[in-house]
């Protein structure tokens, strides 16, 4: 199946044509670099694979041992918006948001809510899946998955022992 994410790293200044080189010997052939802000770099790949875990796992371990001292920011596609969410299953906005008020019991909850409320993208895919019978691509839903997982992971690293164990018994 072919698979279709986003790495985004935090990495050294290095030269953009260095760079390049070093992901391609690490094997990222299949990925377009993007070197736009110093100090940063995405890694738009279509990859071909058993699973989206292994795209994604295979990606990161090919980008850590071309660059070594990268810092993981981001797999998307994760946290979207109702627009982000509409032009992934092709429906517009408005399509988007009246689901999410008819059905506020079940749709996914926002993991941030003000002007621009914000979604992990899996949780709707599959809401949209389950609930309102929409198409969702297999390797969408399993992209989204992966990144959540990944990107969550990398979050809790910043939880302090002590406050994760207190507050984990009052979130779950």
């Amino acid at each position: 199946m072919e698979f279709e994410f986003t790495v985004k790293l935090s990495v050294p200044l290095i030269d953009p044509d260095e760079l390049i080189e070093r992901l391609g010997a690490a094997g990222c052939t299949d990925a377009a670099v993007g070197v736009g802000q110093p100090g940063r770099v995405a890694l738009s790949f279509t990859r071909e694979a058993k699973s989206a875990k292994q795209a994604i796992i295979g990606a990161l371990e090919e980008a850590r041992a071309a660059i070594p001292e990268a810092r993981l920011l981001e797999i998307t596609p994760d946290l979207v918006g109702l627009s982000d969410v509409a032009d992934l299953v092709s429906v517009t906005r408005q399509n988007m948001r009246k689901l999410m008020l008819k059905y506020p019991d079940s749709f996914p909850v926002a993991v941030h809510e003000g002007t621009s409320s914000l979604w992990h993208l899996f949780p709707v895919l599959k809401w949209l899946q389950e609930r309102a019978h929409y198409a969702v691509s297999q390797a969408l839903l399993e992209v989204s998955h992966i990144a959540m997982q990944i990107n969550l992971a990398r979050d809790s690293r910043q939880i302090e022992p002590s406050v994760h164990r207190d507050v984990l018994e009052l979130v779950t």
